[in-house]
């Protein structure tokens, strides 16, 4: 399986210090035989990125390695995903891109998760040494975040158990541009605490797109946002789904119809997925740039060998090549890694949807579909859920209602569930009166 010299390239960073070694880095054969045979890692992507990951992170002698991705193989990610051929579309990521590698690096052990993030529990997580991710999703970065707070242990006096500590090595790449960080939960800055670094979505004006549409793109919006939830083409509880092409395709026919009526050039399917599944056109060569820093850091995190990035590293090679490292914060009342309840001030004559709206809108938490709860005198009590139709549709007249009327008083405790975390977050709620304000 191995031959001589295989590991010659690995083995001057592990068996001799070096300029840039840790001051207490002890060279030893015995690191590539942990590296070989029992240091685990869980790649989170098996697209543009996390092909690029895991052929990076074969080569360079890790051999126990799990990859997660829930994606099917599209003909348009043959351009830059190489693991991939055309034969190999419609099938899993995840499968295809381990076999590949299995197959290519002798020795290499690659295990597929055909799955979501979400499907796993603290038992399946705790089972590795790092993770790296190379997602398209700021709510999965979200949520694995908070996975790995999760898994954190303290003593009695509030000390961080460090053998609890999973460190996350994160990749991200827009076009041209592109970022890597190391995340060590509870001791450097975590996703949410930087949250504001992430690019805004691009939303289109409501009134542009059912009136003066002048883009291909207003056209799709206007049948996503619009035309899907009136003529509901597949059945009442039918969702879009960028991944289904007659979704796609129904979707591309009625926007191409509104195009011809305002004079807007034809569209295609591809540019209508883009659309409906918010894609940035992706670059292999950023994709390989930003892949060879974090399977770098992986190697430093895994070796000791030598200082990670402190901690955040911005790419960018639209004219030249730049690069720059900086030093992200951690926000002291973070609400994934802080201690420090957070607090929801309002008015009692408020309603329940101000708080949902500030839940969503806020730059802040950008949650998705927050679900709230309390307690009330000793009894659990729903205030509005909306994942859950039956739910959604028992809760929603909360919504209309006054804080006061449903019973919340000054500094009660609210729960709150949202896709963004596996956990739940507790806010406390300061009610002021129409007098004090």
């Amino acid at each position: 399986m191995d031959w001589p010299g295989r590991w010659n390239h690995v083995k001057k960073f592990l068996e001799r210090s070096g300029p840039f070694s840790q001051p207490d880095f002890e060279p030893s054969d015995q690191m590539l035989e942990f590296l070989l045979e029992n240091c685990k890692i869980l790649v989170i992507g098996a697209g543009g990125l996390g092909c690029e990951l895991l052929k990076d992170l074969a080569l360079m002698g890790f051999r126990q390695l799990d990859v997660i991705d829930m994606d099917i193989i599209d003909v348009s990610n043959l351009n830059r995903q190489f693991l991939f051929r055309p034969n190999d579309v419609g099938k899993p990521k995840a499968d295809v891109a381990s076999a590949f590698v299995n197959r290519r690096v002798p020795g290499c052990n690659v295990t597929p998760h055909y799955s979501k993030l979400q499907d796993f529990d603290e038992s399946f997580y705790r089972q590795f040494h790092i993770v790296v991710c190379g997602l398209d999703s700021i709510i999965a970065r979200r949520w694995i975040n908070g996975m790995l707070l999760s898994l954190l242990e303290y003593d009695d006096d509030g000390n961080l158990d460090q053998t609890s500590l999973l460190p996350m090595i994160d990749g991200g790449t827009e076009g041209f541009k592109g970022n890597a960080r190391v995340i060590l939960p509870g001791v450097t800055p975590c996703v949410e605490c930087t949250l504001d670094l992430y690019p805004p979505q691009v939303n289109f004006p409501m009134c542009t797109i059912a009136h003066t549409p002048r883009l291909p793109e207003h056209c799709i919006e206007y049948v996503k946002v619009l035309l899907w939830p009136q003529e509901k083409p597949f059945g009442n509880e039918v969702h879009i789904d960028g991944d289904d092409p007659k979704h796609i395709t129904w979707i591309m026919e009625k926007a191409n119809e509104r195009a011809n009526k305002y004079g807007i050039a034809s569209i295609t399917y591809r540019l209508t997925q883009g659309v409906v599944k918010r894609i940035i056109p992706a670059v292999a060569s950023t994709n390989a740039a930003i892949a060879a820093v974090c399977c770098t850091e992986v190697f430093k995190v895994a070796t000791s060998c030598c200082a990670l990035i402190n901690n955040y590293m911005n790419f960018n090679d639209i004219e030249g090549i730049y690069t720059y490292t900086f030093e992200a914060e951690k926000k002291e009342d973070c609400m994934a890694c802080s201690k420090v309840v957070q607090t929801l001030t309002f008015s009692e004559d408020d309603k329940l949807q101000d708080i949902v709206g500030y839940l969503t809108e806020s730059t802040i938490y950008q949650m998705k579909a927050p679900g709230l709860t309390t307690v009330m005198n000793g009894k659990n009590k729903t205030l509005y859920i909306q994942n859950v139709k039956s739910l959604q549709e028992a809760t929603k007249p909360n919504l209309k209602k006054a804080l006061k009327e449903l019973g919340l008083v000054d500094r009660q405790e609210i729960n709150v569930a949202d896709l963004t975390t596996p956990n739940t977050l507790t806010f406390r709620l300061h009610l002021t009166t129409p007098i004090q304000e």
